[in-house]
Formats: C-alpha cells, structure tokens, sequence
C-alpha cells in the first residue's frame, strides 16, 4: 500500500556518508519533530536526477529553509559510498542531506518502489517529493513513470 498524505512516515534506518564512513541515520531522528522535504529519484548518476533533480533542491536550498523547513533530504536506492560521492560531485554540501537506501526497505516500506530490472538497475525508488511535518506526510508528489514535474524543487516551494 502506497503511503499518503495524512500518514506517519514508516520506521526504518537509512545511510548517510559523514567523514568517510556510512553512519545510520533512523526516520524517527530525521523526521521527529521537524519539518522535511524528502525527495527521491531512481539513482544517484543518472542523466535527469543529475542534471535537473538533485541540483534544483541544491539551488533553491535556501529558499525552502525560508519557508520554515529544517531538512532537505535526498533519498536513492543506492549504498551510502554512491551516495557520498553523488552529493560531493554536485556540491550538495550541507544544502541536502544524501540518504541511502541501499536494500530499498524504506522505499518498499512507502510503496513507492518501482522495477527497474530491464534498465539492469533492479528494483528502485518512484521519482517522488513529499514534505513531512514531525512524522506526518502533508504533501505527497509522485512522477509518472519517465516524467519530472511534480518532484521539483520548484513545484515543492508552492506547496510550503
């Protein structure tokens, strides 16, 4: 079942690259009293995740704090080392927190996994944004397959 607006964030642990070493980081202490905006595309590298998604949440990182978010966070079913080296390619720095969700148990745990298998890139998150308000989803914004619209950076700032 696919997780919606009005719902509380599953429970899971993700990865996050701090000092060269993937540290766990659990969705209680990321979303708990906070106000997040969690995106995720198929895969860190990938020619729209790194020329339009990632960089747009980078650029307008700011402006999204401005309207009283305490965390941009970017989610990929990738290991932690991947998404390390993807956030230090584009300059994520502390803009945007790099989760991994290497084995895709958050992603699956949200519904929002997708199957991949005949690119050779297995199963992987749906291209979606959503912005979480102390564990609740308040807005949720999932792509058609092949699109990027509603996942924006852009988009997700005329929500806030």
């Amino acid at each position: 079942m696919t997780i919606k607006v009005g719902d509380k964030v599953p429970s899971g642990t993700l990865m996050e690259m701090k000092n060269g070493t993937p540290q766990p980081v659990t969705t209680d202490e990321l979303f708990s009293g906070k106000k997040v905006v969690l995106f995720a595309l198929p895969g860190a590298f990938t020619p729209t995740c790194s020329a339009k998604h990632l960089p747009g949440f980078i650029q307008h990182s700011d402006e999204i704090r401005h309207k009283g978010v305490d965390t941009i966070a970017c989610l990929s079913v990738n290991d932690a080392f991947v998404m390390g080296a993807w956030g230090d390619q584009q300059k994520a720095g502390d803009k945007v927190v790099m989760l991994a969700d290497g084995n895709g148990d958050f992603t699956r745990a949200l519904g929002l996994e997708m199957d991949a298998t005949r690119f050779g890139m297995g199963k992987r998150s749906q291209r979606f944004s959503m912005v979480v308000d102390d564990g609740v989803v308040t807005q949720l914004n999932v792509e058609e397959p092949g699109a990027f619209s509603v996942s924006s950076a852009e988009h997700v700032m005329g929500q806030l």
